[in-house]
C-alpha cells in the first residue's frame, strides 16, 4: 500500500501547484479541456471570487512517499446552497488523481473531515462554488471531445468512488451533441412566426452600448430566475453578477447572444440564449492554459474569426410561464442562421438535469445525439 500525505493549500505557491496539477496529468490527452490558468487561480482565490461571500472553502494536495504531488481536491460549503435546499452538504470540486485508491480515499476522507468539522451530514460532488463553475463526473463519453465549462476526466475516477463503497448517486446530467443544419428547421421558423404574432414576443440583440448601460444586469437576473430551482443552485450575488457583466460579457460575440422580450409587457425581458464558439481546440494549443506566448493567439481566432467548427450553447433560459408558448423557437431561429454563416457544422449543450424534458425536448428537430453523462455522488457523514 502506497503511504499518502494530505496537505493543506496555504500559499500562493502551493495554489500555483494545485491548479498545475492538472495540466500535467492530462497532457497530451486529446479530449482534456483546460481551463485558463488565471481564471482558475482567480476562482480559488477569496479576493478574487466573489462567491466567498457565502461560501467556504480549503484546498489538499496529496503526495507520495517521493514527495510527488498525485492528487489535488477543494472542500467547498456553499451556506446559501444549503439554506435553500435545507442540506448540510460539504462539496468536493477540483478533484484529480492518479489511478491509486489509495490516493482518492485520502482525498475525499479529507473534505469529510472539513465537512464534519463544520457540522455537516454529507458530503457531495463533483461541484463548484456555484452552477457557474464545473460540475459532475463524467461517467461516459470519455472518448468525446470536452468543453471549456466542463470537467473532463480519466474513466478510472468513477471507478475509484464505486469501489471506495457509500457512495451513491444524487443526480446525473446529460449533454447533447447536434449538427448545425442547412436552414432552419420548418418546426423552429414555424412557431417563431407564430409566438411573435400571437404573444408579441420578439428577438433583441444585444450591443455594448446595451451592456454598458445596464442591460447585462437584466440578463443575470433571467438567469436567476429561469435557474432557481435546478439541483443545487444558490442565486447569483449582486457582486457576481458584477462580475459576469463588467468581465465576461464583453469577451463574448453579442451576434451570438440573443435575447426575447415581451412587448405586450414592456419589453420584458423573458428569454435568453448565450452561446459561443467552441474554445476546446484552441485551448488545448495553449501551454498549461496560459495566454502567452501564444495562447492568446489561438483563442482570439476562435472567439473573434470564428476559426473552429463548433458552437457551445452555454445557458439557455426561458421564464417558466413563456415555456409552453414557444418562445425557445425564437431563439434557434435567430440563432441557427448565425451559425450557418460562420461556418459552424455542430453545437454541444452543456449539462442539463437528465429529468429536465422541457429542455431536452427543445432540441428535438436537430436530432440530437446523448453522447456524454455525468454524476454527481453523494455520501453520508
Amino acid at each position: 500500500m502506497s503511504s499518502i500525505t494530505i496537505q493543506k493549500v496555504e500559499t500562493k505557491k502551493q495554489l500555483r501547484s494545485f491548479v498545475d496539477f492538472h495540466y500535467a496529468l492530462y497532457k497530451d490527452n486529446p479530449y482534456d479541456v483546460p481551463n485558463l490558468f488565471m481564471d482558475e487561480m482567480n476562482t480559488l482565490t477569496p479576493s478574487k471570487n466573489p462567491a466567498f461571500e457565502f461560501c467556504d472553502a480549503e484546498y489538499y494536495l496529496a503526495y507520495d512517499e517521493n514527495g510527488k504531488i498525485v492528487g489535488r481536491v477543494a472542500a467547498i460549503i456553499n451556506n446559501k446552497a444549503n439554506k435553500k435546499w435545507d442540506r448540510k452538504s460539504v462539496r468536493f470540486g477540483w478533484i484529480d488523481f492518479v489511478d491509486d485508491i489509495n490516493v482518492s480515499r485520502a482525498l475525499l476522507d479529507a473534505v469529510a473531515d472539513y465537512g464534519r468539522s463544520k457540522g455537516m451530514t454529507e458530503i457531495v460532488g463533483p461541484l463548484g462554488f456555484t452552477d457557474m463553475d464545473p460540475e459532475g463526473m463524467l461517467i461516459w463519453g470519455f472518448d468525446k471531445l470536452g468543453t471549456m465549462p466542463t470537467i473532463y476526466n480519466y474513466d478510472y475516477y468513477p471507478r475509484h468512488i464505486e469501489q471506495l463503497g457509500g457512495w451513491e448517486k444524487d443526480t446525473d446530467y446529460v449533454e447533447y451533441y447536434m449538427r448545425v443544419p442547412e436552414k432552419v428547421p420548418e418546426k423552429y421558423s414555424r412557431i417563431a412566426e407564430m409566438v411573435e404574432q400571437r404573444y408579441h414576443l420578439r428577438v433583441r440583440k444585444l450591443t455594448m452600448k446595451d451592456v454598458r448601460a445596464g442591460y447585462g444586469y437584466k440578463v443575470f437576473d433571467l438567469i436567476n430566475d429561469t435557474y432557481k430551482d435546478l439541483y443545487g443552485f444558490s442565486e447569483l450575488s449582486q457582486k457576481q453578477i458584477d462580475q459576469y457583466v463588467k468581465e465576461y460579457l464583453p469577451m463574448l460575440d453579442l451576434s451570438l447572444v440573443t435575447c426575447i422580450e415581451d412587448a405586450s409587457a414592456d419589453n420584458k425581458l423573458v428569454g435568453i440564449g448565450i452561446t459561443m464558439p467552441s474554445m476546446s481546440r484552441a485551448m488545448q494549443k495553449t501551454r498549461r492554459g496560459r495566454l502567452f506566448p501564444f495562447g492568446w493567439w489561438h483563442l482570439l481566432r476562435a472567439v473573434k474569426f470564428h476559426k473552429t467548427e463548433g458552437v457551445d450553447l452555454l445557458l439557455l433560459g426561458i421564464l417558466p410561464e413563456y415555456r409552453s408558448k414557444g418562445a425557445n423557437a425564437l431563439l434557434f431561429a435567430d440563432l441557427i442562421p448565425r451559425y450557418i454563416d460562420y461556418g459552424f457544422k455542430w453545437g454541444e449543450s452543456q449539462v442539463e438535469m437528465e429529468n429536465n424534458e422541457n429542455v431536452q425536448r427543445q432540441w428535438g428537430a436537430l436530432n440530437p445525439e446523448n453522447h456524454k453523462r455525468r454524476r454527481c455522488y453523494k455520501k453520508q457523514l
